[in-house]
């Protein structure tokens, strides 16, 4: 069981804190997202604790970012981006920091392959990687106790980057 003030993800919404527990024979969490603009409390059955798993401990984040480069994209394809676009949203929602950090790399590198080729990447694209990228820097940021654009900071110095990427 959660205590209050501890970080969570939850499927949905991402990181979470424990605001609340309310107990008896249903037993509530109540959750505030992280890094939100308009965060609203979440209701979240105890009953149904295995759907959250805890946020990543600082040295596993240092992991994350120190492998980046190293991180193989997803050769996942589709045969068309609505279906692309539910495989890689399933795959945030039940998956580890690490997944989406794999997505954001793989449609970072999409994007570049098409714009490099003159094409325009779908916008399924645009919203998959900007997912992935808000739930893995919000994670990220708690586990190192710093701010979402921090890490991307962090990020653009493993891979000896100045600008933005």
């Amino acid at each position: 069981m959660y205590a209050i003030g501890e970080y969570l993800v939850h499927p949905g919404q991402g990181v979470c804190r424990v605001e609340d527990v309310t107990e008896g024979p249903r037993a509530v969490y109540q959750l505030l997202p992280v890094g939100k603009r308009h965060p609203v409390h979440i209701s979240f059955p105890v009953a149904n604790e295995a759907r959250l798993r805890p946020v990543l401990s600082r040295s596993e984040a240092e992991d994350i970012i120190e492998r980046y480069p190293a991180i193989e994209v997803e050769q996942f394809q589709a045969r068309n981006n609505a279906l692309e676009e539910e495989h890689y949203r399933n795959e945030m929602r039940q998956g580890s920091c690490l997944d989406s950090v794999r997505i954001v790399k793989t449609f970072r590198a999409r994007i570049a392959d098409l714009s490099a080729r003159n094409k325009k990447p779908p916008v399924a694209y645009e919203r998959i990687l900007k997912e992935a990228s808000e739930r893995s820097c919000a994670e990220l940021a708690v586990a190192l106790d710093c701010t979402p654009e921090d890490v991307v900071v962090l990020f653009q110095r493993r891979l000896g980057e100045d600008g933005q990427n």
